[in-house]
Parts: structure tokens; sequence; C-alpha cells
């Protein structure tokens, strides 16, 4: 069975929303484009000479300040509840295609370790509240959300672009921070090492790479030289959806949105995609 003979709710990324048709599907770059942005990886876990697994985590992990969340259905968490498990702050969106292909691992793995790991998503949407909850139910996340919050905002530094997921372990500190779709076995591995389930795992310390290259596998928030801050924040979502959707054309092979973070200085980005902010804004789109 191909893409173009497959129902509108087998489609990758099918929201039940937006129905793709069968004409539009055999367009081979739009093909492309939907499957690398809506795959996921599963390359094997690294392994040493010996034949260990082995698994990467920061130089110099670094401690959480105390924080608090309301749950969408108004339950408080705080970090102190979260003390002696993993805890995987997962930030994400509704809108993003890679955050919505992930929640099926996250699904997995908390059913897997519901004793030693909490997962903690942390929805980035402007969408009112309700719409979230819904999208939750109807996922049937088994894991508390929080909406983003400003004091979160602050704690938790360098959220770029979604998803993007901190590795905390048992006593509070961030251990490993991904950026983008992340790879369901080495999430894994990292939750057995971190809770005391794997000795037999060779740990690799590595440095904070804060600056991921963006391509398909993670959707930018913040764009370089874009100004979304005016926008509604129905505009604002329209944007973003947009700059992380469309090609830049300095032969980056990234989107405009993730050429923007990976090159700032980019002159071909910058002005396509302030022209496609002020098109949303006024709009013309």
């Amino acid at each position: 069975m191909t893409l173009s003979t497959l129902p509108p709710d087998q489609l990758p990324c099918y929201d039940g929303e937006v129905h793709i048709s069968p004409a539009v599907l055999r367009i081979a770059p739009l093909v492309a484009m939907l499957a690398a942005a809506c795959s996921r990886e599963r390359a094997p876990v690294t392994t040493a000479d010996g034949g260990r697994a082995v698994v990467q985590l920061l130089q110099e992990p670094f401690d959480v300040e105390p924080f608090t969340v309301t749950d969408l259905d108004g339950r408080t968490i705080s970090s102190a509840d979260l003390k002696g498990k993993v805890v995987l702050v997962n930030f994400w969106a509704t809108w993003c295609p890679p955050c919505r292909s992930e929640i099926p691992d996250l699904i997995e793995l908390q059913a897997k370790y519901r004793d030693k790991l909490v997962v903690l998503g942390i929805s980035e949407d402007e969408a009112p509240i309700d719409e979230v909850k819904a999208f939750v139910a109807d996922q049937k996340m088994n894991y508390p959300v929080a909406m983003v919050t400003p004091d979160v905002q602050r704690i938790f530094k360098g959220v770029s672009a979604l998803p993007t997921t901190f590795v905390i372990d048992p006593d509070g500190k961030v251990q490993q921070r991904h950026t983008g779709l992340l790879n369901p076995a080495t999430t894994e591995l990292e939750t057995q090492v971190l809770a005391g389930l794997r000795t037999d795992v060779t740990i690799e310390r590595v440095e904070d790479e804060k600056k991921a290259l963006l391509a398909n596998a993670a959707q930018a928030k913040e764009i370089p030289g874009v100004d979304l801050s005016s926008m509604t924040p129905e505009q604002r979502t329209a944007a973003l959806k947009a700059l992380n959707a469309e090609d830049c054309t300095c032969g980056c092979g990234l989107t405009l949105a993730a050429c923007r973070i990976n090159d700032p200085e980019c002159s071909v980005s910058l002005p396509i995609a302030q022209k496609i902010a002020t098109q949303i804004a006024s709009g013309e789109r």
C-alpha cells in the first residue's frame, strides 16, 4: 500500500483536522518533507568496543532550581515531589509534528517505568487550555501535562525549538538535554542507567550542545530577526508553522526557521522569513 492509497486517518502527522488528498501526496517533494518531519529515529544504541552499551551524559550536570507547576487537571506538582525518580521534562506543542510523533514513545516509557520515572509535559501552546486538554485526552497521554509559565521558562533555559527534553536524575540534576525528536532506545537506556536499573553500561561524559542543528527533527519557536511579539497567539502559531514548513533557498537544506537558528547572519532567509511574518500579521495569508 502506498501513501496515496492510505485512508486519511493513517497518513503521517494526520491530526484529525487536515486531510491531504492523494493527488497532493503523489508530489515527491511533499512526500519527502512529510516523511522527514514525522519519522521517528530508531537508530540502535551506541556500543563500546567491548560490546557494552554507551550512554552519553553531560560532562557538567547542573541542579534544577526548585519549581512548581499546575497540571491541566489543576493538580500541583513540585520538583520536591519528583525527587527520587528520573524525570523527563518534555517541552512540546500540539502544532509541532515531531512532538506529536514522540508522544506514543513517552506514553510507553511512562507505563513501563512508572515506579522509577515521571514524564512531565510542558505545553508551549498558546491555544486555550481546553484545546490542549482535549488533545491530551485524545492521545491518551498517561503523564502529567502543564502549560508553560515564565518561571518554568526561566528555570529551563535554552528551549529554542520543540521538542526539547531535559533528563533529570533522582537527585534533581540535569544529566542530558535533547533538542528534537527523541530516540526511544536512547531515552530508555538513559532512564535505566539513571534509575540504577542498568550497571552494564559505559557512561560517556560530553559537552552540553545548547545549540543543536535543527532540521526536520525539531520545530523552532523563536526566530532570530523575526518579531513575533506583536502578533496574536493565533497569528504567532500560524507564523511558526509556516516558517518551520517552508524551505530556505540559500542552499542550506533547512527550513527557514532552522536556517535562522543555525545561521542568524544568513541574508537569504531573513527577508523571506520577515515577509511571511508580515503577511500573516496583516492577514494577507
